[in-house]
């Protein structure tokens, strides 16, 4: 091969907010939905900001008709003036300069969710058009932005000013900064901005926020026609978390997140009425935190760092747990509910039932993990930890606090009974060598290969399915574990009856990492862990009870991405003779598959994954090469949290009206007679 000369001059120097449209991936994670929302969250931060460090008390954000978004707080305002160094505006700096911005010292900013001043910027780079408008001394300033494509240069131009910093001449009190913006649909995959996801967030902020009023409006639904058409379903289809017929909803907590734990707890049974709720600044972490033990057996504890949700836990989490077992284990004790020559209660034995938040705000913040949302600042823990102990203290000193505490032992004592009675089955349940795991011969058809990352686990509905999957299956890198019935609803039950539940033995077994609190992700023997159900009311139920056990008691499995749907065909559309054979997985592909096989054409409907062969099987549903598989993601632990509730809790009527307005398993079989009908009318088909 010729050598190619490689010089200086072969360097590229993307300069301005080029790199950012160039690989936009690196700052915003991706360009579809979570993309597409993380340049919304870049904006609403920085008015949260305002908000979190006394200079803002409302924020509004409103979906325009043309699919733009707009984000306006009542704080400073973005300055106006000129910078000393770039020699233009203030607010020209924050959104062509990458990594500009006023929270690089703590002179502007005790706290802020931005760290690295690129917000604005990246927001800036990667829409049509942008438009900020500033109220700050008496005026109002206005400026412009976009981004084309320059046809002499032969490259994009990304977050252009159309003209300098602008004063409109207007004379007004107000302060405060509106940006509004128009994605790219050059650089997102899709750009339509989704009602729910943004509820719940602001939702989330506000109650985090104590006092703060944000409110959202959707300006794309005509409320007035929508609401006489679908007045009965309007707030669950837009998931409004409790919007009027306007389609404007406003979120504001005076309780803060102690108004929290009251709404994560809905449809649960508290065992006392009131949060405990306490909130202290140590060593220069703010500390707030508010706790409620229910009657279920699991723990749901939700962190965040200068509101950032910190789903992989960290060191500030380590902190509250170790604060809340030290303190509560010396209340015991010094009230007599636990005697002298009884050990101490364990950490789990408190946290049984527990609904926590807890919020830090800090300077100089680190995250880490696998998707850098776990708190790697270990001088966080023993401020927390401190705090925490401190705090129950003096809220167990009042009187008014005697029977909660009471409760909340006497709690701990019926778990630590249970987990005592429990620990043989527990370790039975980790032994590589113990009984259950002899009882998997017969079940589990494991894989010949010793390397996890390239190893799949197909967890399959049904001895049928799972011993046709066995004949599909590549040996080499495919394990097959068929369930011989309904596995165990975990949120209804203590861990000694889910460590009694013959299904979910074979599951901790197969996987070989644990359960709970002692579950090690670097032991599991498969990356890939797949559900594979019939797609009817059955297989919903037993995917909605696999995602619930691997959320409650293998949590770390969810978030590194190693849990998968398998998306089994809906239908078959073939030929009589066997020419022509091809797979629909929905009513849209069905249609499709219908005009490329043309006329004389059948359909076959599919109950389930035992009607097809071991080679439909691999051909549609286990080869790598053509499959669907959905990965399971937490992008929002909260709602996933309540969908768990709802979806496998007690509330009956909470559950039939989910799955009354979100699950239509009869729609296939509705569209198959739609296409029937129109050949009996004389459609060419």
């Amino acid at each position: 091969m010729e050598e190619k000369h490689y010089a200086a001059g072969d360097i590229t120097i993307l300069e301005g907010l080029d790199a950012v449209r160039l690989r936009p991936g690196m700052y915003i994670g991706s360009t579809g939905q979570k993309g597409l929302h993380h340049i919304l969250w870049e904006i609403v931060d920085n008015a949260i900001d305002e908000a979190a460090n006394g200079y803002a008390d409302r924020i509004d954000v409103r979906i325009h008709k043309d699919g733009s978004v707009s984000v306006e707080d009542n704080g400073r305002g973005i300055p106006t003036d000129i910078h000393p160094k770039t020699k233009v505006s203030g607010v020209q700096v924050v959104f062509t300069q990458l990594h500009a911005g006023g929270k690089f010292d703590e002179h502007n900013y005790s706290f802020s969710g931005g760290l690295h001043g690129v917000g604005a910027s990246v927001t800036n780079a990667l829409s049509k058009w942008l438009k900020v408008r500033v109220w700050k001394d008496g005026k109002t300033w206005e400026m412009k932005f976009h981004s084309y494509y320059n046809e002499k240069k032969k490259k994009y131009e990304s977050g252009v000013p159309e003209a300098p910093l602008e004063d409109l001449r207007k004379k007004t009190k107000k302060h405060g900064t509106l940006v509004h913006f128009m994605p790219d649909d050059a650089v997102f995959t899709v750009t339509e901005y989704q009602l729910a996801t943004i509820s719940h967030r602001l939702n989330e902020l506000a109650f985090l926020n104590k006092g703060l009023t944000i409110t959202l409006t959707d300006d794309r639904i005509k409320a007035n026609e929508y609401v006489e058409e679908n007045e009965e379903e309007e707030t669950v289809q837009l998931d409004l978390l409790g919007a009027t017929k306007s389609y404007s909803v406003s979120y504001c907590y005076e309780g803060g997140i102690s108004d929290f734990v009251k709404y994560l707890n809905q449809g649960k049974s508290a065992l006392y009425g009131k949060p405990i709720y306490y909130r202290t600044e140590k060593d220069g972490i703010l500390v707030e935190f508010a706790i409620q033990h229910t009657g279920d057996y699991t723990e749901s504890l939700f962190s965040f760092v200068n509101n950032i949700p910190t789903p992989e836990g960290g060191f500030h989490e380590m902190g509250f747990r170790g604060g809340l077992t030290r303190m509560l284990n010396d209340y015991a004790r010094e009230n007599k509910l636990l005697k002298d020559k009884d050990a101490n209660f364990l950490g789990d034995d408190f946290r049984e039932g527990l609904t926590a938040v807890l919020s830090i705000k800090m300077k100089n913040v680190q995250f880490e993990g696998q998707t850098k949302t776990k708190l790697g600042n270990p001088e966080a823990r023993v401020p927390v930890e401190s705090s925490v102990v401190e705090g129950l203290r003096a809220l167990a000193a009042d009187p008014k606090y005697k029977k909660t505490f009471e409760e909340i032992v006497k709690k701990a004592q019926g778990a630590a009974r249970v987990r005592i009675a429990a620990r043989q089955a527990k370790e039975t349940a980790r032994a590589k060598n113990s009984i259950d795991s002899l009882t998997l011969v017969g079940k589990l058809a494991s894989c010949s290969g010793k390397k996890p990352e390239q190893n799949e686990l197909f967890i399959v509905e049904g001895d049928s399915a799972g011993g046709t999957a066995k004949q599909a299956r590549v040996r080499q890198y495919q394990s097959i574990l068929p369930l011989r019935g309904k596995p165990l609803n975990v949120e209804k039950k203590r861990l000694d009856q889910v460590l009694a539940n013959e299904e979910i033995r074979t599951i901790i077994s197969a996987l070989g990492a644990g359960i709970g609190n002692e579950f090690n992700i670097d032991k599991i023997n498969y990356h890939k862990v797949i559900i594979l159900s019939d797609a009817d009311q059955d297989g919903f139920h037993i995917r909605c009870i696999l995602l619930t056990f691997f959320f409650r008691y293998m949590r770390p499995l969810v978030n590194a991405g190693h849990v998968y749907i398998g998306m089994p065909p809906l239908y078959k559309v073939y030929k009589q003779n066997g020419s022509v054979e091809e797979y629909a997985y929905d009513d849209e592909e069905l249609q499709q598959k219908i005009d490329k096989v043309g006329r004389g054409y059948l359909i076959q409907r599919y109950k389930g994954l035992g009607e097809m062969s071991a080679e439909q099987l691999w051909t549609t549903t286990m080869d790598p090469d053509r499959r669907n598989l959905t990965q399971v993601t937490i992008e929002d632990a909260v709602a996933a949290e309540n969908m768990i509730t709802t979806l496998m809790g007690d509330r009956v009527d909470g559950r039939k009206e989910f799955l009354n307005r979100n699950a239509n398993f009869n729609k296939p079989d509705e569209f198959i007679n739609k296409v029937r009908l129109k050949k009996e009318e004389g459609d060419e088909e």
